[in-house]
Protein backbone atom coordinates (compact mmCIF):
# COMPACT_ATOMS: atom_id res chain seq x y z
CA UNK A 1 0.00 0.00 0.00
CA UNK A 2 1.43 3.53 -0.60
CA UNK A 3 1.42 6.48 1.58
CA UNK A 4 -1.60 8.29 -0.25
CA UNK A 5 -3.38 5.05 0.39
CA UNK A 6 -3.08 4.96 3.77
CA UNK A 7 -3.66 9.01 4.14
CA UNK A 8 -6.69 8.63 1.94
CA UNK A 9 -8.08 5.61 4.44
CA UNK A 10 -6.83 7.41 7.67
CA UNK A 11 -8.54 10.77 6.41
CA UNK A 12 -11.82 8.57 5.87
CA UNK A 13 -11.58 6.94 9.36
CA UNK A 14 -11.32 10.54 10.94
CA UNK A 15 -13.80 12.07 9.35
CA UNK A 16 -16.17 9.74 10.36
CA UNK A 17 -15.05 9.19 13.82
CA UNK A 18 -15.92 13.05 13.60
CA UNK A 19 -19.40 12.75 12.50
CA UNK A 20 -20.00 9.88 15.17
CA UNK A 21 -18.57 12.03 17.86
CA UNK A 22 -20.74 15.18 17.23
CA UNK A 23 -23.85 14.35 16.20
CA UNK A 24 -23.57 11.51 19.31
CA UNK A 25 -22.71 14.32 21.69
CA UNK A 26 -25.85 15.98 20.84
CA UNK A 27 -27.82 13.07 22.26
CA UNK A 28 -25.32 13.03 25.10
CA UNK A 29 -26.94 16.14 26.93
CA UNK A 30 -30.27 15.65 28.10
CA UNK A 31 -31.47 19.06 27.51
CA UNK A 32 -30.88 18.71 23.96
CA UNK A 33 -32.04 15.52 23.40
CA UNK A 34 -34.05 14.16 20.30
CA UNK A 35 -36.32 11.30 20.53
CA UNK A 36 -34.29 8.68 19.46
CA UNK A 37 -36.82 6.06 18.13
CA UNK A 38 -38.06 8.39 15.19
CA UNK A 39 -34.45 8.91 14.26
CA UNK A 40 -34.72 12.33 14.07
CA UNK A 41 -31.59 14.56 13.47
CA UNK A 42 -30.20 16.91 16.46
CA UNK A 43 -30.46 20.81 15.39
CA UNK A 44 -26.89 22.09 13.59
CA UNK A 45 -24.25 23.06 14.15
CA UNK A 46 -23.07 19.73 15.72
CA UNK A 47 -19.62 20.33 17.61
CA UNK A 48 -17.46 17.31 18.05
CA UNK A 49 -15.21 16.23 21.39
CA UNK A 50 -11.95 15.24 23.12
CA UNK A 51 -12.66 11.88 21.08
CA UNK A 52 -12.24 13.95 17.50
CA UNK A 53 -9.33 16.06 19.13
CA UNK A 54 -7.10 12.88 20.53
CA UNK A 55 -7.95 11.12 17.04
CA UNK A 56 -6.69 14.14 15.49
CA UNK A 57 -3.54 13.88 17.13
CA UNK A 58 -3.00 10.22 16.24
CA UNK A 59 -3.67 11.25 12.60
CA UNK A 60 -1.22 14.05 12.44
CA UNK A 61 1.91 11.80 14.11
CA UNK A 62 0.95 9.36 11.59
CA UNK A 63 0.91 11.85 8.71
CA UNK A 64 4.10 12.92 9.65
CA UNK A 65 5.91 10.02 10.66
CA UNK A 66 4.30 6.80 9.55
CA UNK A 67 4.44 5.21 13.18
CA UNK A 68 3.62 6.33 16.89
CA UNK A 69 6.13 7.86 18.57
CA UNK A 70 4.70 7.89 22.04
CA UNK A 71 6.36 11.09 23.20
CA UNK A 72 5.27 12.90 20.49
CA UNK A 73 1.83 11.64 20.72
CA UNK A 74 1.80 12.91 24.09
CA UNK A 75 3.17 16.47 23.53
CA UNK A 76 0.31 16.48 20.71
CA UNK A 77 -2.19 15.39 23.26
CA UNK A 78 -1.44 18.20 25.76
CA UNK A 79 -0.58 21.15 23.16
CA UNK A 80 -3.92 20.71 21.67
CA UNK A 81 -5.94 19.94 24.76
CA UNK A 82 -8.89 22.02 25.32
CA UNK A 83 -10.77 21.74 27.95
CA UNK A 84 -14.40 22.49 27.17
CA UNK A 85 -14.11 19.36 24.76
CA UNK A 86 -15.26 16.78 27.18
CA UNK A 87 -12.13 15.70 28.56
CA UNK A 88 -12.74 13.49 31.84
CA UNK A 89 -11.24 14.49 35.02
CA UNK A 90 -8.16 12.50 35.24
CA UNK A 91 -6.99 12.93 31.73
CA UNK A 92 -7.53 16.89 31.64
CA UNK A 93 -5.29 17.00 34.48
CA UNK A 94 -2.46 14.83 33.29
CA UNK A 95 -2.56 17.07 30.20
CA UNK A 96 -2.71 20.10 31.99
CA UNK A 97 0.11 18.92 33.50
CA UNK A 98 3.00 18.24 30.84
CA UNK A 99 1.92 21.25 29.29
CA UNK A 100 2.29 23.62 31.87
CA UNK A 101 4.41 21.90 33.93
CA UNK A 102 6.70 19.39 31.80
CA UNK A 103 5.39 16.74 33.55
CA UNK A 104 6.25 12.83 32.54
CA UNK A 105 3.68 11.43 30.76
CA UNK A 106 4.79 7.79 31.66
CA UNK A 107 4.46 8.73 35.39
CA UNK A 108 0.92 10.83 35.27
CA UNK A 109 -0.08 7.75 32.62
CA UNK A 110 0.93 4.66 35.41
CA UNK A 111 -0.23 6.70 38.52
CA UNK A 112 -3.81 6.92 37.62
CA UNK A 113 -6.64 5.46 39.55
CA UNK A 114 -3.73 4.31 42.18
CA UNK A 115 -1.37 3.15 39.94
CA UNK A 116 -4.13 0.47 38.24
CA UNK A 117 -4.11 2.97 35.25
CA UNK A 118 -7.33 3.58 33.35
CA UNK A 119 -9.58 1.07 31.88
CA UNK A 120 -11.46 3.40 30.04
CA UNK A 121 -12.26 3.80 26.63
CA UNK A 122 -10.75 6.33 26.05
CA UNK A 123 -7.61 5.31 23.95
CA UNK A 124 -10.72 2.99 21.88
CA UNK A 125 -12.49 6.25 20.94
CA UNK A 126 -9.46 7.79 19.23
CA UNK A 127 -7.67 4.96 17.38
CA UNK A 128 -9.92 3.71 14.03
CA UNK A 129 -7.77 5.64 11.98
CA UNK A 130 -4.38 4.31 12.98
CA UNK A 131 -6.21 1.52 11.91
CA UNK A 132 -7.63 2.63 8.70
CA UNK A 133 -3.88 3.84 8.03
CA UNK A 134 -1.83 0.36 8.24
CA UNK A 135 -4.49 -1.74 6.93
CA UNK A 136 -4.78 -5.50 7.28
CA UNK A 137 -1.62 -6.54 5.35
CA UNK A 138 0.21 -6.45 9.19
CA UNK A 139 -2.39 -6.85 11.68
CA UNK A 140 0.56 -7.27 14.38
CA UNK A 141 2.01 -4.24 13.59
CA UNK A 142 -1.33 -2.93 14.01
CA UNK A 143 -1.85 -4.03 17.12
CA UNK A 144 1.59 -2.96 18.71
CA UNK A 145 1.27 0.79 17.23
CA UNK A 146 -2.39 0.48 18.71
CA UNK A 147 -1.02 -0.33 21.84
CA UNK A 148 1.58 2.06 22.12
CA UNK A 149 -0.79 4.85 20.90
CA UNK A 150 -3.07 3.86 23.92
CA UNK A 151 -0.14 3.37 26.75
CA UNK A 152 0.03 7.82 26.23
CA UNK A 153 -2.94 8.21 28.57
CA UNK A 154 -4.28 4.32 29.58
CA UNK A 155 -1.96 1.51 31.01
CA UNK A 156 -4.49 -0.61 32.37
CA UNK A 157 -4.53 -4.19 29.82
CA UNK A 158 -8.15 -3.56 29.02
CA UNK A 159 -7.86 -0.30 28.28
CA UNK A 160 -4.84 -1.01 26.26
CA UNK A 161 -7.07 -4.27 24.46
CA UNK A 162 -9.67 -1.77 23.87
CA UNK A 163 -7.78 0.22 21.73
CA UNK A 164 -6.11 -2.85 19.84
CA UNK A 165 -9.52 -4.06 19.33
CA UNK A 166 -10.70 -1.36 17.55
CA UNK A 167 -7.83 -0.66 15.56
CA UNK A 168 -7.77 -4.36 14.14
CA UNK A 169 -11.38 -3.48 13.30
CA UNK A 170 -10.33 -0.12 11.16
CA UNK A 171 -7.50 -1.81 9.77
CA UNK A 172 -10.05 -4.73 8.96
CA UNK A 173 -12.75 -3.29 7.46
CA UNK A 174 -10.27 -0.39 5.41
CA UNK A 175 -9.06 -3.45 3.29
CA UNK A 176 -10.95 -6.43 3.65
CA UNK A 177 -14.52 -7.65 2.74
CA UNK A 178 -15.18 -9.69 5.85
CA UNK A 179 -18.12 -8.87 8.08
CA UNK A 180 -20.09 -10.68 10.75
CA UNK A 181 -18.83 -13.56 12.40
CA UNK A 182 -15.70 -13.93 10.65
CA UNK A 183 -14.96 -9.94 10.91
CA UNK A 184 -15.60 -10.37 14.62
CA UNK A 185 -13.05 -13.46 14.65
CA UNK A 186 -10.28 -12.27 13.41
CA UNK A 187 -10.18 -9.28 15.33
CA UNK A 188 -10.16 -10.92 18.79
CA UNK A 189 -7.67 -13.57 17.58
CA UNK A 190 -5.18 -10.55 18.34
CA UNK A 191 -6.83 -8.51 21.16
CA UNK A 192 -4.73 -9.52 24.40
CA UNK A 193 -6.92 -11.52 26.43
CA UNK A 194 -8.84 -10.32 29.41
CA UNK A 195 -12.81 -8.70 29.37
CA UNK A 196 -12.51 -6.68 26.02
CA UNK A 197 -11.99 -10.09 24.37
CA UNK A 198 -14.13 -12.14 26.46
CA UNK A 199 -17.25 -9.75 25.51
CA UNK A 200 -16.05 -9.81 21.93
CA UNK A 201 -16.32 -13.65 21.98
CA UNK A 202 -19.97 -12.44 23.21
CA UNK A 203 -20.71 -10.25 20.75
CA UNK A 204 -20.33 -13.11 18.11
CA UNK A 205 -22.89 -15.60 19.73
CA UNK A 206 -25.36 -12.60 19.40
CA UNK A 207 -24.68 -11.20 15.76
CA UNK A 208 -28.57 -13.33 15.30
CA UNK A 209 -29.88 -10.66 16.83
CA UNK A 210 -31.47 -7.78 15.16
CA UNK A 211 -32.11 -5.35 18.08
CA UNK A 212 -29.26 -3.49 19.54
CA UNK A 213 -30.92 -3.13 22.47
CA UNK A 214 -30.73 -6.80 23.10
CA UNK A 215 -27.22 -7.19 22.22
CA UNK A 216 -26.36 -3.77 24.70
CA UNK A 217 -28.17 -4.88 27.21
CA UNK A 218 -25.35 -8.33 27.53
CA UNK A 219 -22.31 -5.80 25.82
CA UNK A 220 -22.82 -2.71 27.48
CA UNK A 221 -22.80 0.50 26.23
CA UNK A 222 -20.49 2.43 27.73
CA UNK A 223 -22.27 4.09 30.32
CA UNK A 224 -19.38 2.96 32.47
CA UNK A 225 -16.98 4.43 30.40
CA UNK A 226 -14.46 1.29 30.18
CA UNK A 227 -12.75 -0.36 27.46
CA UNK A 228 -14.93 -3.61 28.56
CA UNK A 229 -18.28 -2.10 28.45
CA UNK A 230 -17.91 -0.38 25.44
CA UNK A 231 -15.46 -1.97 22.67
CA UNK A 232 -17.78 -5.39 22.12
CA UNK A 233 -21.38 -3.38 21.78
CA UNK A 234 -19.13 -1.07 19.11
CA UNK A 235 -18.05 -3.96 17.43
CA UNK A 236 -21.01 -5.66 16.77
CA UNK A 237 -22.77 -3.03 15.29
CA UNK A 238 -20.18 -2.60 12.87
CA UNK A 239 -19.89 -6.42 11.96
CA UNK A 240 -23.26 -5.63 11.13
CA UNK A 241 -23.38 -2.73 9.49
CA UNK A 242 -19.86 -2.30 7.62
CA UNK A 243 -21.86 -1.23 4.37
CA UNK A 244 -24.03 1.50 6.14
CA UNK A 245 -22.52 4.86 8.04
CA UNK A 246 -26.30 6.14 8.88
CA UNK A 247 -27.77 2.36 9.36
CA UNK A 248 -24.49 1.78 11.71
CA UNK A 249 -25.02 5.62 13.59
CA UNK A 250 -28.77 4.92 14.46
CA UNK A 251 -27.95 1.58 16.22
CA UNK A 252 -25.38 2.88 18.12
CA UNK A 253 -27.20 6.11 19.44
CA UNK A 254 -30.38 3.74 19.76
CA UNK A 255 -29.12 2.26 23.42
CA UNK A 256 -28.02 5.47 24.67
CA UNK A 257 -24.72 5.18 27.23
CA UNK A 258 -21.83 7.05 26.37
CA UNK A 259 -22.85 8.07 22.65
CA UNK A 260 -20.49 10.20 21.32
CA UNK A 261 -17.77 7.50 21.81
CA UNK A 262 -19.44 4.86 21.00
CA UNK A 263 -20.87 6.29 17.89
CA UNK A 264 -17.04 7.82 17.56
CA UNK A 265 -15.59 4.25 17.41
CA UNK A 266 -18.07 2.70 14.97
CA UNK A 267 -18.10 5.77 12.80
CA UNK A 268 -14.47 5.36 12.63
CA UNK A 269 -14.96 1.89 11.62
CA UNK A 270 -17.32 2.13 9.42
CA UNK A 271 -16.08 4.54 7.67
CA UNK A 272 -12.88 3.03 6.60
CA UNK A 273 -15.37 0.58 4.83
CA UNK A 274 -17.46 2.74 3.48
CA UNK A 275 -15.16 6.50 2.78
CA UNK A 276 -15.61 9.72 2.99
CA UNK A 277 -18.27 8.97 0.14
CA UNK A 278 -20.42 6.53 2.46
CA UNK A 279 -20.74 9.11 5.36
CA UNK A 280 -23.87 10.95 4.38
CA UNK A 281 -23.00 14.67 2.95
CA UNK A 282 -25.27 16.84 4.96
CA UNK A 283 -24.23 15.05 8.04
CA UNK A 284 -20.70 15.94 6.98
CA UNK A 285 -22.13 19.26 6.45
CA UNK A 286 -23.17 20.22 9.38
CA UNK A 287 -20.29 18.87 11.69
CA UNK A 288 -17.81 21.20 12.80
CA UNK A 289 -15.05 21.28 10.56
CA UNK A 290 -11.93 19.68 11.67
CA UNK A 291 -9.01 21.76 13.70
CA UNK A 292 -6.44 23.43 10.98
CA UNK A 293 -3.66 21.87 12.34
CA UNK A 294 -4.88 18.87 11.59
CA UNK A 295 -4.13 19.23 8.19
CA UNK A 296 -6.90 17.55 6.69
CA UNK A 297 -9.00 20.81 5.09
Amino acid sequence: MTDDQSHSRAVASLRGLAVGDAVGACYFIPLNQPLLPDRRLPPDPWYWTDDTEMACSVFTVLRDLGRVDQEILARSFADHHDFDRGYGAGVNRMLRLIRQEGADWREQAAGMFDGRGSWGNGAAMRVAPLGAWYGAGDLDRVAAEAAASAEVTHTHPEGVAGAVAVALAAALAATTDLTGYEFLDEVAERTPPGLVRDGIGNAMTLLPLSDPRSAAASLGNGRYISAPDTVPFCLWVAAKRLGDFEAAFWDTALVGGDIDTTCAIVGGVVAARVGVEGVPEGWRKRCEALPEWAGVG
